[in-house]
């Protein structure tokens, strides 16, 4: 890790000299001066570089070492660390292996290095400890706590333990660490010393932080709050004098307001401050809107054709869009293609955020080979190493502790597409296609070289997947349709539909009718003109990945093209995205007034209570956001969903520029009913107040 961030700063001329200083703190032997070989050249990448340790014997070794190595720029110094001084120089590293746990004064050191390390310097620490999740709950500097916490038996055990040598495993040291520099990377990880299946293991963490530079901070701090909430950019200023009149009013996001807090108690700002790339937006993450998701992402993949919204909004590089992230696909599309001025990609579950942050990272380090083995393919044996000595510099440090965590995905032989939500329901049909002795089957489907190819196939996948005794087991059930994430409102515009077609009633809570007969209707109505209109091989990825669980070369995503590889690898492709982590909701009331020009919300309408106003608050909140004649996109399981009245009654007008009539097919997924673009007409009076049984219908 160490390593690629040296790399990734030298690449882009932010290390104040040509060649760096390093500083190694209770450096002992050398070994880990000579083990830094295997990631960069030391003797021509640094000017110079010093051991310190405290242990005459130690230090006679590492002099050893580098006599033979022919290492003629690495100087031992037999010093107390907290006596050591450059002089007028300063350091570019400073790193400490296993070296802060058995300093007796650890403060005064911390302090001391703090003096020696340069502005755009970085100090690396690994070391043991043991920690429980009470002892960080509410601190939002730390970089995040995925692994942090330790039981009691591990706490009490390994103190003990380490006791005896005299190395202290107190939470103190590193909680000083963490106050008195800024977080890059937080990783917490276990060594199970005795294999894997003991259960065994030692708690270790590696920490990489910067120097909480005031001046610096706070001009970030404007930057990426202008950035959230698409205010002009103003000069610094200091967040405690009393501001302008025009300023109080402004909004504010909750970035700023987070980085406010944190600057008035004299603490480390949130780590996204402090990253390479700001993309990623502060998010709350012991909330319980966040943690509700665990460790886990839904969607591995978008499930909207892109196509079809470029056709339908003509992007340009004028639009600032917002957009729900679901796993990234299509904003990436639009990225490559439209090149839009910025895009907030919005998301409550934060892994589908680490999703999308992977693959802007990936983008940005990979060669396309190992580009498409991780998303094409969905598989990438060695993703840890990668991980770490490519992609690390690029993600966040929550986003690099999940994908540690979750690193086996790319490794084991399922691969991203069957994990989440979407992945088990992929899972599922294929096992039950393989069950049924369809693999050859489904092989050859996916195969065809033409529709008349292609569409004498189906009928034989079609008498399984549409099969009626199946059609009783699962898909007349509503627990398996809330499992696969159709939320009964949803349910019920599917059910309304089947028996009213487009006739307009009133709205009930409950599903009316046979959910199950309009469910199976719905998903005939969905496959049937898919396999009679688009070839799965060439054009519908959707469909193969759903059936293969990979794409291939010649079928995917316009963002796995190594077109799109080539734009979106250049420095400053991403310096429009903006990763919030939030209620769409929430990310819109910070946004200032008539400054989107598109917001993209998939189907997330139809889940809203139709007795409820959510769906009225939201629609008057992309009114304030959205300029006059800017354009809301949303797909519904409706042909006229029931909250189409209030858009035209909160200053839009509407229209349905697609509807899925029975045997018709109006895209590549062809899952929704209808597809919508509202049209910003009128702003709302900000003194109105539209009640909500003026809104019935």
């Amino acid at each position: 890790m160490v390593g690629s961030q040296l790399k990734f700063q030298s690449e882009r001329g932010e290390l104040s000299q040509s060649k760096p200083i390093w500083i190694d703190i209770g450096g002992g032997t050398g070994w880990n001066i000579e083990t830094m070989a295997s990631y960069t050249d030391v003797p021509n990448f640094f000017s110079e570089v010093y051991l310190i340790d405290f242990s005459p014997s130690l230090c006679e070794v590492a002099r050893k070492r580098f006599v033979r190595l022919g290492w003629h720029n690495v100087r031992v110094v037999c010093k107390d660390a907290k006596l050591f001084d450059l002089g007028k120089e300063r350091a570019d590293l400073i790193t400490m292996s296993y070296s802060l746990s058995m300093l007796p004064n650890f403060h005064v050191c911390i302090d001391h290095l703090a003096s020696l390390l340069d502005p755009k310097g970085i100090i690396s620490v690994v070391d043991f400890y043991v920690q429980s999740s009470i002892e960080t709950t509410g601190r939002n500097y730390i970089g995040g706590s995925l692994q942090r916490h330790v039981n009691w038996i591990g706490r009490t055990f390994w103190r003990a333990w380490f006791d005896l040598d005299r190395v202290g495993l107190e939470g103190a040291r590193r909680d000083y660490l963490e106050y008195r520099f800024g977080t890059l990377k937080s990783v917490d990880e276990r060594n199970y010393i005795l294999g894997d299946y003991t259960g065994i293991c030692i708690p270790y963490y590696i920490f990489l932080g910067r120097l909480i530079s005031s001046n610096s901070v706070r001009a970030n701090l404007e930057r990426i709050d202008a950035a959230c909430t698409e205010s002009p950019y103003l000069l610094p200023r200091d967040p405690f004098s009393k501001p302008p009149m025009d300023l109080v009013l402004q909004t504010r996001s909750k970035a700023y307001q987070s980085g406010v807090v944190n600057l008035s108690a004299k603490l480390p700002l949130p780590s996204t401050f402090y990253q390479n790339h700001q993309h990623r937006i502060y998010y709350e993450e012991e909330d319980r809107k966040h943690t509700q998701f665990g460790n886990e992402f839904i969607y591995a993949f978008t499930w909207e054709d892109s196509r079809v919204d470029q056709r339908l909004l003509k992007i340009n590089e004028k639009d600032v869009i917002l957009c729900l992230t679901s796993a990234g696909d299509n904003l990436l599309d639009y990225l490559a293609t439209c090149k839009p001025r910025r895009i907030h990609a919005v998301d409550l579950n934060p892994n589908q955020s680490h999703l999308l942050e992977l693959k802007v990272a990936a983008y940005q380090a990979l060669e396309y080979v190992e580009f498409w083995k991780l998303f094409g393919e969905g598989r990438l044996p060695g993703f840890k190493d990668l991980l770490l000595n490519k992609l690390s510099p690029h993600l966040s440090s929550q986003a690099l502790q999940f994908w540690l965590n979750q690193e086996s995905i790319f490794s084991s032989r399922h691969g991203l597409y069957e994990y989440g939500g979407s992945g088990r329901a992929m899972k599922l049909v294929r096992w039950l296609l393989r069950a049924l002795g369809l693999r050859g089957t489904v092989k050859s489907f996916c195969s065809a070289k033409t529709l008349n190819e292609q569409r004498e196939i189906w009928p034989k996948l079609r008498r399984v997947l549409l099969n009626r005794f199946l059609h009783w087991m699962f898909i007349g059930s509503q627990f398996l349709w809330k499992a696969a994430g159709v939320p009964p409102n949803q349910a019920a515009l599917i059910t309304r539909d089947h028996h009213h077609e487009e006739s307009l009633v009133p709205i009930k809570l409950g599903i009316e009718g046979n959910t199950g007969e309009a469910m199976w209707q719905y998903i005939c109505n969905t496959l049937d003109p898919v396999a009679r209109d688009t070839l799965i091989s060439d054009d519908n990825f959707y469909y193969l990945l759903t059936l293969c669980g990979h794409y291939t070369r010649r079928c995917h995503p316009n963002y796995l093209s190594a077109k799109a590889h080539s734009k979106l690898s250049k420095r400053g492709a991403f310096d429009g995205l903006r990763i919030h982590t939030d209620e769409i909701n929430e990310v819109i009331a910070k946004i200032k007034a008539g400054t989107l020009s598109i917001a993209i919300v998939m189907d997330s309408m139809d889940w809203f209570d139709p007795n409820g106003s959510e769906a009225a608050n939201q629609i008057a909140a992309l009114n304030r956001a959205l300029k006059v004649g800017g354009r809301v996109l949303l797909r519904s399981a409706g042909l006229r969903p029931w909250y189409i009245p209030f858009f035209e009654r909160l200053g839009f007008s509407a229209k349905r520029v697609s509807a899925r009539l029975p045997g018709t097919l109006i895209d590549r997924v062809n899952m929704y009913a209808s597809t919508w673009i509202m049209t910003k007409a009128q702003d709302l009076s900000p003194t109105s107040n539209v009640p909500l049984d003026s809104l019935s219908i």
